[in-house]
């Protein structure tokens, strides 16, 4: 927790992060979690500005994932929070591992060209065309319906993990790992379907 002490995030707000528990308490922790979950995404809306938006982008680069873990890795995926969890672990790892995003993302679009579409990479997808793919997607949890985003998360994970289940030689547990990238992708997209219906809270 040392950075959440010393640390303060600059976004709407200066204390957003102050209301979270130190103690273990889980019910107190989900409920902080959720609350704050819900400004983020739903008091994003009511801003244009870019500055503001970028800060959101890079929510889990300036205070560190464990604090977001911290928040969030416990929520139901059926949540708002637990949603949010999963989209900034999906950009996390996609800026940590740029070229392996790139060519099991490559990899994969070739078994699965309708969710290539609807993810949106442009061509050739490269490591820097799958971290600003990652990146835009995040800007449209502020900017943008968020049902579709998620959508996007979602049609992006289902590629990448059709590309890691066929290179399998790439690393030990691919295709283990392939799998639960399918079962995030199946989160992200029933949290998308509860958005449409107004039941993501």
């Amino acid at each position: 927790m040392d950075a959440f002490r010393y640390r303060r995030p600059a976004l709407p707000g200066g204390a957003l992060f102050d209301a979270l528990p130190g103690d273990a308490d889980p019910a107190q922790r989900a409920e902080t979690g959720a609350r704050i979950a819900g400004l983020l995404v739903r008091g994003a809306r009511t801003t244009a500005d870019e500055a503001v938006i970028g800060r959101l982008v890079r929510l889990a680069d300036d205070h560190g994932l464990d604090l977001l873990a911290d928040l969030w890795q416990q929520a139901p995926p059926e949540s708002l929070a637990g949603a949010l969890w999963r989209l900034y672990l999906l950009r996390t790892w996609v800026h940590r591992e740029p070229g392996r995003a790139a060519r099991e993302y490559d990899t994969g679009r070739r078994y699965a060209p309708v969710h290539e579409v609807v993810a949106g990479v442009v061509e050739p997808p490269g490591p820097d065309e799958v971290c600003q793919l990652v990146d835009t997607v995040l800007r449209g949890v502020a900017v943008s319906d968020l049902a579709v985003t998620l959508e996007r998360a979602a049609a992006f994970a289902r590629v990448v993990a059709t590309g890691r289940a066929h290179l399998p030689e790439e690393r030990p547990g691919s295709t283990r790992s392939a799998a639960r990238l399918i079962t995030t992708a199946e989160q992200l997209e029933f949290a998308g379907r509860l958005e449409r219906a107004g039941e993501l809270t």
